[in-house]
């Protein structure tokens, strides 16, 4: 964005958070899921008196199944998403060709809704459609913004990999600690990074750091301890 000071154009720019949402809520899925699926699999499997081998060669098949599931996952539902926004902008485009004159009383209403008086919003509405009046009803009708628009191949990629990366530090863990006490070992390694991964997913969107390392940390806990309470019973009864 410009603007005219005093015979000097300054330009302004602001970036928001917002545009960040995509990629980011599918990457802190996909780490959070790989680091907390994979670390929780791994210490019910220790629990359940298994060789460190297999504890190792556990990990790595949950690291591919559950990247190659993110990815699929994410695609799909994105797609899903990204397939209501393609009909919802294809009915609009039909109906601002059949009645442009009902479509652009109804973009001065929205104008009028938000606080605009009712002969401005008609010449804004009027100027808006005559530079692109499918964008300016996409914005401001449907809620839909080019920055926020579905990416399936973005957000799978980016949940695959950041799944792949979150899994791959218990799977460190296994095959650098030893043996002994090695279920504490991936425990508090995997609390750790979550809570890292915590306070710069809440750093990065704008929220309270302690707020988001407390929320990771408590539920990845939780998760490893049911998962090592089921090892545990299972290999007792075997």
């Amino acid at each position: 964005m410009s603007r005219r000071k005093r015979g000097i154009t300054v330009s302004h720019h602001e970036a928001h958070r917002s545009s960040r949402v995509g990629w980011l809520r599918a990457a802190v899925l996909g780490a959070n899921d790989g680091l907390i699926s994979t670390s929780s699999l791994m210490v019910g499997v220790a629990a359940a008196s298994a060789t460190p081998n297999n504890i190792l060669l556990t990990g790595v098949a949950g690291l591919v199944a559950g990247a190659m599931s993110m990815a699929a996952g994410e695609y799909v539902s994105v797609h899903s998403q990204k397939d209501t926004e393609n009909a919802d902008l294809a009915r609009e485009r039909v109906e601002l060709e059949e009645s442009p004159a009902k479509e652009l009383a109804e973009l001065a209403q929205i104008y009028v809704g938000r606080g605009i008086t009712p002969a401005l919003a008609i010449e804004v509405a009027k100027q808006l459609t005559a530079a692109d009046a499918l964008g300016a009803h996409a914005r401001d009708e449907l809620g839909l913004s080019s920055r926020l628009r579905a990416n399936p191949v973005e957000a799978a990629v980016a949940s695959a990999a950041s799944f792949a990366v979150g899994a791959a530090i218990p799977l460190a863990v296994t095959v650098m600690a030893p043996s002994a006490g090695l279920i504490y070992s991936i425990t508090a390694s995997s609390l750790v990074c979550l809570a890292a991964l915590g306070a710069v997913a809440a750093k990065v969107g704008g929220a309270d750091v302690w707020t988001g390392i407390w929320r990771v940390m408590f539920w990845g806990g939780i998760a490893m301890a049911i998962t090592a309470a089921a090892g545990k019973l299972f290999g007792a009864v075997v």
